[in-house]
This record gives structure tokens, C-alpha cells and sequence, in this order.
């Protein structure tokens, strides 16, 4: 791809780029919906790239080519950015990650820029994340600054915040950043150190996208405020805390009864997904496959049960690979109310099972759903060319 995205750049642009830049889509493994409340998660770059080459050139004007998402050239200024997105349009990551480079101090020359992916769209596997850490790659490559995989997250989130308006964490981007083939990503957010951890070789996740589109704002919204309320309550208890990544299960449960049924199941899922990615890191050390793969079940029977932030087509895709010899494990990933579920299977079964769960969904539902074969990779990286 990077040929291919150098070709592209020449040929739209009668010149050659002098940076080029890619950075992987991710997964998230385990750890849902822990990083708002200063949790634990794991995650992991997966083999699927945003790809761009890029050139500085005179004047104020940026122009962009993505044959993916737009057949023509795009162009708007690197000086009328603005503060906050106005409509929907897709150059709004390349602009609000622009701006978030301008307001730390850097001057920016206007470019031009071709840009590829192979991460699926609107398929959970934040391509936004992905485009975002390519361009900061390619800026920082650009203007000689030393890497800073958490300010370069920032800028990223900085993005979606400011820009988009899109309330989302740093996961996306320290995913994207610090990936490496054959090893997951643990995150923590109160101090936001980011690490890998190896993982079993010859292992691929298999995406299914259950074809119900997840609308987080409102659901995503209620659930941040009971999480927020159960740390309230738990003050009383535990002056200490600051937040659910503060306390472990048998303390939860021993306050059970000062809880509003419903917010007490938030609280137990997320003070479960903290225990389940610590279970996971003894599972890798010990190389239990199998006991991994249980927490990854443990997770969607919690989300169903605890957060309700699961769906029936997302259950069934869940449950095939309960019935199935042919997979490890599976879990919702990411937000929930819809979107994907990830499988764990041994990488030489990972095509037969990937058409064993498209015939059985099908037969329940109508429609194929989307699907990927995915490993972990490495994570994004710039270099001049």
C-alpha cells in the first residue's frame, strides 16, 4: 500500500511526497467502558492501515485525495479552520486535528495529500482514530518533533472532543500508537501509562459486525452519570476513592445495599472489566488460552447483565461461538448498543469459522453480516522519504 499511496499522491499532484505515514485501526480486547473511569484496558492495532503521503507546499491552501471515501480533490485552507466542525464532512478529522496541532503552538504549512485505508468503515475499528494518528505522524515527522505517544493521543482525542464533538477517550489513539505484531496494548487512564504485552502466537480475532448501528450519545451518556454517581455513593464508604478503578469487587458488594439496583450493576460491570484485564495478564503469563478466552465470555455475559449495552444480534454472534469447537472466545467491543463482536480462534481455523458464523447468522437474520480476519500489528510510524 505504501506504493500505492506514493503512486496516487504523484499522479494527482504531478510531484513527488516527501513524508509518507500509516497507522493501524484497533481492537478493544478487554476493559469496556473502564477508560472514563481512570480503568484499565486491553486493546490491540490490528492489521488494517490508514496510509498517507504528503508534501508541504507555498500558499494557504490544503489539497486532499481519498479515492476511498471521495473520487475527487478536496481543498480548504490550513488558516479558516475554525473551532468546531459545521457539518458532517469527513475532511473534519483531517481539520479538527489540524487545529489541535495549531493551538499547541505549531505553525503549519499547507499541503498536499493523498490518503488510502483498509480499515473498514463505521465497523469499530475507529478508522477516525486511524486517520488522525497518520496525519499527527506525518506533522511530527514534518516538523522534527520529538514523538510523545501520549500528547500525540491527545492531539488525537483533541480531535474528536473539540472538533468532532464526540465525547471519547484516549483508547482509540494509544491503540493506534503503540501497537506491536503479536502483543495487545494495556492502557490505564488516571496516569496514562500505555504498555504491550505479548500475546500468544498464531491467534487471530475474527470481526463480526452485527449490522445494528450503535447512536452512543444518549446511552453512552446515562451510563458515564451512574458511573459517576456509584463513586459518589461509594465516598461515603471509601473517602479515598477517586474513581471505580479504586475499588475491587468484594467492596462493591459489601455496599450493595446503598445502591439503586440499576446503578450498582454499572458500577459491578466496570469494576469488573478492571478485574478481568488483570485476570487476562495472569492468563498471558501462564499462556491459558482457554482462561482468557472465559473472560472474554465473563465480559459479554456482564455487559448483557450489568451495563445492557448488548443487543440480541450482538447475544447470537455470542452464542454461535459458544456452541462452536472452533473458537476460544467472544465479546461485544467497544461501546455496545450494536455495533461489533470479536472472536478468539486459532489463526488456521480463523476461515472456516469466519463462514461457519456468516451461514448461521444469516440463517437467522437474512443478511451476511460484515466480517474480518484480523492480527495484531505494529502501530503507526512517519518517515521522510
Amino acid at each position: 500500500m505504501k506504493d500505492d499511496v506514493l503512486r496516487l499522491f504523484t499522479e494527482t499532484f504531478a510531484s513527488e511526497a516527501t513524508v509518507y505515514s500509516q497507522a493501524p485501526g484497533r481492537l478493544e480486547i478487554l476493559g469496556n467502558h473502564t477508560d472514563y473511569n481512570e480503568g484499565y484496558v486491553l486493546s490491540t492495532a490490528v492489521d488494517c492501515y490508514t496510509f498517507i503521503a504528503l508534501k508541504p507546499v507555498t500558499g494557504n491552501t490544503c489539497r486532499v485525495i481519498s479515492p476511498g471515501i471521495a473520487e475527487t480533490v478536496r481543498d480548504f485552507s490550513v488558516n479558516e479552520i475554525g473551532e468546531t466542525a459545521i457539518d458532517k464532512d469527513w475532511l473534519n478529522y483531517l481539520k479538527g486535528t489540524l487545529r489541535e496541532l495549531q493551538k499547541r503552538g505549531h505553525k503549519l504549512p499547507a499541503f498536499e495529500a493523498a490518503i488510502l485505508s483498509t480499515v473498514p468503515l463505521s465497523a469499530g475499528m475507529s478508522s477516525s482514530a486511524s486517520l488522525e494518528i497518520a496525519l499527527i505522524q506525518s506533522f511530527y515527522q514534518l516538523l522534527e518533533l520529538p514523538v510523545d505517544i501520549s500528547e500525540m493521543a491527545r492531539i488525537g482525542q483533541g480531535c474528536e472532543n473539540n472538533y468532532i464533538g464526540a465525547n471519547t477517550g484516549l483508547m482509540d489513539q494509544f491503540s493506534s500508537l503503540a501497537g506491536q505484531k503479536d502483543s495487545f496494548v494495556l492502557s490505564e487512564y488516571r496516569h496514562l501509562n500505555v504498555q504491550t504485552v505479548p500475546v500468544p502466537q498464531n491467534i487471530s480475532l475474527v470481526v463480526f459486525n452485527s449490522g445494528v448501528k450503535h447512536d452512543l450519545s444518549k446511552e453512552y451518556n446515562e451510563r458515564r452519570s451512574q458511573c459517576e454517581e456509584s463513586v459518589e455513593i461509594l465516598k461515603q464508604f471509601y473517602p479515598d476513592i477517586q474513581s471505580l478503578r479504586d475499588i475491587n469487587l468484594e467492596q462493591l458488594a459489601a455496599q450493595e445495599a446503598n445502591f439503586p439496583e440499576e446503578v450498582y450493576k454499572r458500577a459491578l460491570h466496570v469494576v469488573g472489566e478492571n478485574t478481568r484485564v488483570h485476570q487476562a495478564l495472569d492468563c498471558f503469563k501462564e499462556k491459558d488460552v482457554e482462561g482468557f478466552a472465559q473472560l472474554l465470555f465473563e465480559s459479554h455475559e456482564s455487559s448483557i447483565n450489568n451495563f445492557e449495552n448488548s443487543c440480541s444480534e450482538l447475544d447470537f454472534l455470542v452464542d454461535i461461538a459458544h456452541s462452536s469447537n472452533l473458537c476460544y472466545g467472544a465479546r461485544l467491543s467497544g461501546g455496545g448498543f450494536g455495533g461489533i463482536s470479536i472472536h478468539l480462534v486459532e489463526s488456521r481455523r480463523a476461515e472456516n469459522y469466519q463462514s461457519f458464523v456468516q451461514k448461521t447468522f444469516k440463517n437467522r437474520y437474512g443478511f451476511t453480516p460484515d466480517s474480518f480476519i484480523c492480527q495484531s500489528a505494529q502501530g503507526a510510524f512517519a518517515e521522510t522519504i
